[in-house]
């Protein structure tokens, strides 16, 4: 899609419901449905972090956003695929400015650039105990982009088309963190499998998007 046709569109997301989980839920297994629900009262003490979803115009006008590829290290999260974001910070005054700060680090997107269209539905991630707070954004100008090497692999760049294909939602079997192998829904973009607590965030952001369209 074209961007400046994309923002003329974004505007009217401002004003719609979130889905929440009625979204994300079409993106976990039938049993985390069930779990998310039962740790509910976990959520008290969880640690808090904040990610970009982050939309702007390719070299030729049209509409992409960004994913990282996370470091392999030892830990829940390696080797995946997610926003760029990370944890509050005493310094952060609030969720969106840590989801703001972290992509200016993770991917060197100057803060002063992004415009945060709407905030999104936080999701819990009990492996890690981090509940999670996603953030709409827009740039209005083709990025360049400077990943952070000590905890991005690489930079993904996602076209529109491509991620409002159906045929980009596929059923994956993978590895969880409690080491066992569970078929589950994913998106496959650009060659990668995203599952997990980021397909979940782009589920809402997709049934955002047909209904702005």
């Amino acid at each position: 899609m074209n961007f400046d046709d994309f923002l003329k569109s974004i505007a009217k997301i401002k004003n719609i419901q979130l889905p929440a989980e009625a979204s994300q839920f079409k993106m976990v297994p039938p049993f985390r449905q069930t779990l998310l629900k039962r740790q509910q009262k976990m959520m008290k003490d969880v640690k808090r972090a904040g990610v970009m979803a982050l939309f702007y115009p390719d070299n030729h006008g049209q509409t992409h956003f960004v994913l990282i590829l996370r470091n392999t290290y030892n830990g829940v999260h390696s080797a995946q695929v997610a926003f760029p974001g990370g944890k509050l910070e005493p310094d952060d005054a609030s969720l969106k400015d840590a989801a703001i700060r972290e992509t200016y680090e993770e991917i060197g997107v100057p803060q002063r650039t992004i415009e945060v269209v709407k905030t999104l539905s936080e999701v819990y991630i009990p492996p890690s105990h981090f509940c999670v707070q996603p953030f709409l954004g827009v740039l209005q100008a083709t990025p360049t982009f400077n990943k952070q090497d000590d905890e991005v692999e690489a930079i993904i760049e996602i076209s529109l088309k491509h991620f409002l294909d159906e045929q980009n939602v596929i059923t994956e079997r993978i590895s969880t963190s409690y080491s066992v192998e569970v078929e589950v829904p994913a998106f496959h973009l650009n060659n990668h499998v995203v599952w997990g607590a980021t397909a979940m965030m782009l589920s809402e952001i997709k049934d955002l998007l047909n209904e702005a369209f």
